[in-house]
């Protein structure tokens, strides 16, 4: 069986300055569950959301994320931080191996704009490969929200997701729903972890190939040790869940083309009525000056056909 141990683990932290707290979390849990694989974390949990604690690549948070990794041999995914490089500052999520190599570092794709300011939008996808086992995909927080990102990854041959996230929002309960979705149309498991404490609301949710509910965390600290198996997702994109439906080959073997998402200047034409991405304003709309003109572009739904 191609089983994969995993400890997901919710923090109760301070605003910032929790690298000591992740490295108790972690190594507890490494000894408390001598099977577990994989620690992964949520975002932005060591240092928090301030981008003043953004770091050059190979900086000291990286060096000792390593040096855990390999102290305990362990797949280490500490969430993610801040990093600077080639003068913007992107939120990334990296991910150890048992010697303290990365293996992958995801850019995330979409900062949740207009509130994560002067953090760049990453541009690629990431898999990695955890050999004899499987396929991992990586993703942060907002991108989960764009279901083009995900089924990008599944069809990348992603069958686990790791989502590190920091939400302390409304709208913690909605994101449920849209992980539970993400698991079941693209039939992979879905490991949502969130922050708790000073930092979020907890309520980190974990599914499976069918959009099942493996595990819902409380509001405060937690350490859930999931036993994943791949051949479980493997069986569900072949015959289906419970004998259901192929969704993986029925996308495949589909001959739709998505003209929206040919490229950047398609979606932008099809969209370009929405107004500016702005802060809301009290008794202003977006796409309105003070005046209560429109400053945004003209509509334009108009998509060429792909041929």
């Amino acid at each position: 069986m191609a089983t994969f141990g995993i400890a997901a683990i919710q923090t109760a932290g301070r605003k910032n300055g929790n690298f000591d707290l992740v490295e108790r979390e972690v190594r507890s849990a490494a000894k408390r569950f001598p099977w577990i694989d994989l620690v992964t974390l949520g975002e932005l949990v060591i240092h928090g959301a301030d981008t003043a604690f953004a770091e050059a690549p190979e900086g000291p948070t990286e060096q000792r994320c390593a040096a855990l990794a390999k102290e305990l041999g362990i797949w280490f995914q500490p969430g993610s931080y801040y990093e600077k490089r080639d003068g913007e500052i992107f939120n990334v999520a990296p991910v150890f191996n048992p010697d303290g190599e990365i293996v992958a570092k995801h850019d995330k794709l979409f900062p949740f704009l207009p509130y994560e300011k002067n953090v760049a939008y990453g541009k690629n996808y990431t898999v990695f490969d955890v050999p004899g086992k499987g396929r991992i995909g990586l993703a942060i927080c907002y991108d989960m929200w764009f279901p083009e990102a995900i089924r990008t990854l599944a069809a990348m041959g992603a069958e686990v997701i790791l989502l590190p996230t920091m939400t302390n929002t409304i709208d913690r309960d909605v994101e449920l729903s849209i992980a539970r979705a993400n698991a079941a149309v693209n039939q992979c498991y879905f490991i949502d972890v969130n922050v708790a404490g000073e930092q979020g609301n907890g309520r980190s949710v974990f599914y499976g190939p069918g959009g099942e509910l493996l595990h819902e965390c409380g509001t405060g600290a937690e350490v859930i040790p999931l036993e994943l198996d791949f051949e479980q997702v493997r069986r569900a994109r072949d015959r289906g869940w419970h004998g259901l439906g192929q969704v993986m080959k029925s996308f495949r073997d589909a001959p739709l083309a998505f003209p929206m998402h040919a490229d950047a200047e398609h979606r932008r034409a099809a969209l370009s009525d929405l107004g500016q991405l702005a802060m809301p304003r009290s008794g202003k709309s977006n796409d309105q000056n003070g005046a209560g003109e429109i400053t945004g572009a003209k509509p334009n739904r108009k998509l060429r056909v792909i041929e």
